[in-house]
């Protein structure tokens, strides 16, 4: 089988670094081998390059356009195509609250797109995209309190047999579920959800200390986009953020695009949560990479301007609800190097290891024999300079 070579000074894997890299790559798309050229033999023209892993977002609503509560192909293949522009080489399609039926409809569809089947990587006349892995349901099981822009008609009260309903139509893709634990039932429904496969998350949640730590008993893994739509810190009652910066099994999502989060804070949930459970996220909406202008975020309206995503039914009043953001991957990982100082490798490792281990999908990240070859290539600089996914260069003039 014919191969091609791809060198860099360094290869940042999910389980160690490799210096001067030099990685043959299937005509398939996959790995053939791994090797390092020895120290101070770097590769002909890969000198000041460094190789990670692709990138994967594990909550990301829409892109280019389009958002994931369209349910069809061709919505989940266009926010893949911009995702891949921007280092992504696998995603979990998010749901936001909408009608029971509006939602069952977009996870069915969803699952279609997930079990489609892809063409060769080596086609040629394929565009890049990112892979929809599995589908993170944000809502409706969520607080009126804090349900930031998620429409109170739509919001449920947990339920295992609608848990069910939705798990059937999304034919077991549901990999994360957002929950807040604090509502009657939650926690018979995150035991029930854990045991069946999914993940849950914490979040859009007013909860006590106690109430969230019973939820980290009954099984919860993680917290959707720690700090916002989340019960305030106090110094005597720690509340749901206090305890999941403190809660050392607990993973915690993070939008780090400066809006969302502020530094101060962006730092102090790197230091609680350490390079092992802090996961970038961007919580993207269909208007990520499109000119500022009103979009849809499910049934709702928002308005871009500036990088800031409104409710724009709010805007009247005079009232700014955040509405998802406009943030890339790549931004999230140079936005966390910028307000941190971490180095590459502890940045990407939050983009794409962290989120696989949350999912049980390491295998997603790993840079081993027989794996796609998806890398991302930073430049000296520490700038993204080209993606490569399935052994095939993402195009410049695709970037977004």
């Amino acid at each position: 089988m014919r191969t091609r070579l791809l060198a860099a000074r360094q290869l940042i894997a999910s389980d160690g670094v490799v210096e001067n890299a030099r990685i043959e790559i299937h005509a398939d798309g996959t790995i053939a081998s791994i090797e390092s050229g020895g120290a101070g033999v770097a590769a002909p023209g890969a000198e000041a390059t460094t190789l990670t892993p692709a990138f994967f977002d594990i909550h990301v609503h829409g892109a280019a356009g389009h958002d994931a509560m369209e349910g069809t192909p061709e919505a989940i293949e266009n926010i893949g195509q911009f995702l891949a522009t921007k280092g992504v080489a696998h995603f979990l399609a998010t749901t936001v609250t909408a009608p029971i039926d509006c939602t069952l409809r977009a996870l069915e569809g969803i699952a279609d797109a997930i079990e489609a089947e892809r063409p060769e990587a080596s086609a040629r006349d394929t565009v890049a995209a990112a892979l929809p892995v599995g589908i993170h349901i944000e809502g409706p099981f969520l607080s009126h309190a804090k349900r930031g822009v998620h429409p109170p008609a739509h919001l449920q009260p947990p339920s295992i047999p609608l848990f069910e309903r939705m798990r059937q139509a999304a034919r077991g893709h549901i990999r994360l579920m957002t929950i807040a634990p604090e509502t009657p039932g939650a926690l018979d429904l995150i035991a029930y959800a854990t045991q069946s496969g999914t993940r849950v998350s914490l979040g859009h949640s007013d909860a006590t200390a106690v109430q969230t730590r019973a939820a980290i008993a009954a099984g919860a893994a993680s917290a959707t986009h720690t700090f916002n739509a989340m019960r305030r810190l106090d110094h005597r009652e720690p509340g749901i953020a206090g305890v999941v910066l403190d809660a050392n099994p607990l993973y915690a999502e993070l939008i780090c695009d400066g809006i969302h989060v502020a530094p101060e804070f962006v730092r102090l949930w790197l230091r609680a949560k350490g390079e092992e459970r802090a996961i970038l996220v961007t919580d993207g909406i269909s208007a990520t990479g499109m000119p500022d202008a009103n979009y849809r975020l499910g049934e709702l309206e928002v308005a871009v301007k500036d990088g800031r995503c409104l409710l724009a039914s709010d805007l009247a009043s005079g009232v700014q609800t955040l509405a998802g953001s406009v943030l890339t991957m790549d931004r999230a990982v140079a936005n966390l190097r910028r307000f941190t100082g971490v180095p590459l490798a502890t940045a990407v490792h939050l983009a794409s290891r962290n989120p696989a281990r949350l999912l049980g999908l390491d295998t997603l990240v790993e840079t081993a024999v027989g794996r796609p070859a998806n890398f991302n290539v930073y430049s000296a600089e520490g700038e993204l300079c080209q993606t490569i996914l399935g052994g095939r260069a993402v195009l410049p003039g695709m970037r977004g």
